[in-house]
C-alpha cells in the first residue's frame, strides 16, 4: 500500500527557513506574519513551510512551537534534532531503506516512487524536499537506541553433595478397566497384583 510523504511545491528556501529560526526570537505562534516579516520568506510557495514544520513536529496543531523547536535554535543540537524529525516524518522511506539519507538523487527518486506510488512530478517534489532537509541534518549524531543486554540467567541451585540439585518427578496415570460381571474376589485379585508390581 502506497504511503503519503511530505513535500514542498518549492524547497529552495528550506535552508533559509532553519537559519532564520536559529537567529530569530522564538515566537508564541509560527504564523504567516512571522514567516514573512521575521524570517523574510514572503513568497506564496513559502507558506507550505508552515505545514511542513507541523509535520516535522516543530509546531503543534495550533502552530505553537513545541519543545523540539527550541533545539533548532541551538547550533549544537539543531542538526541532530532535525535528523530525528526527518526520520519520523519520512518513516516509510527509512523503513524501506534505513540508509535513505545516503542515497543518490536517482536512487532516492526510485525509492520514493516505490514507497509512495507517485508519478514523476510528485516524486521529484518529495525527493527534492527530502534532499533539501537532509543537507541541513546530521544523521551521524542521530540518537539510536542502544541494544539492551540479555537478562542474566539465574544460576542453578547446587546439590548438597548427596542428592542432585535437580530432582525430576515422574507421575504415572494408570487406567484399569474392570469387568462389570465379576465378583468382589476378582477385583481384589487385580488390585493385589498391581500392588505387588509397584511395591
Amino acid at each position: 500500500m502506497a504511503s503519503e510523504l511530505p513535500y514542498l511545491p518549492s524547497y529552495k528556501n528550506v535552508a533559509k527557513l532553519f537559519k532564520g529560526i536559529e537567529q530569530a526570537k522564538q515566537p508564541p505562534a509560527f504564523t504567516h506574519k512571522f514567516l514573512q516579516e521575521t524570517i523574510g520568506l514572503k513568497g506564496t510557495a513559502d507558506r507550505a513551510l508552515i505545514p511542513l514544520m507541523r509535520t516535522l513536529g516543530f509546531i503543534d496543531a495550533s502552530n505553537k512551537p513545541t519543545s523540539s523547536y527550541s533545539l533548532l535554535k541551538n547550533s549544537k543540537t539543531s542538526k541532530k534534532c532535525l535528523a530525528e524529525a526527518i526520520r519520523k516524518a519520512f518513516e516509510p522511506l527509512f523503513t524501506a531503506n534505513e540508509k535513505a539519507n545516503d542515497l543518490s538523487m536517482e536512487d532516492l527518486k526510485g525509492l520514493v516512487a516505490q514507497v509512495a506510488g507517485t508519478d514523476a512530478s510528485m516524486t521529484s517534489k518529495i525527493a527534492g524536499t527530502f534532499n533539501a532537509l537532509i543537507k541541513l541534518a546530521d544523521f551521524a549524531e542521530s540518537i539510536t537506541p542502544a541494544p539492551q543486554p540479555p537478562e542474566p540467567v539465574p544460576p542453578m541451585p547446587e546439590g548438597d553433595g548427596q542428592t542432585p540439585a535437580l530432582r525430576p518427578e515422574f507421575h504415572y496415570n494408570i487406567q484399569i478397566h474392570l469387568p462389570s460381571n465379576s465378583d468382589e474376589a476378582t477385583y481384589l485379585n487385580i488390585f493385589n497384583a498391581l500392588r505387588k508390581v509397584f511395591k
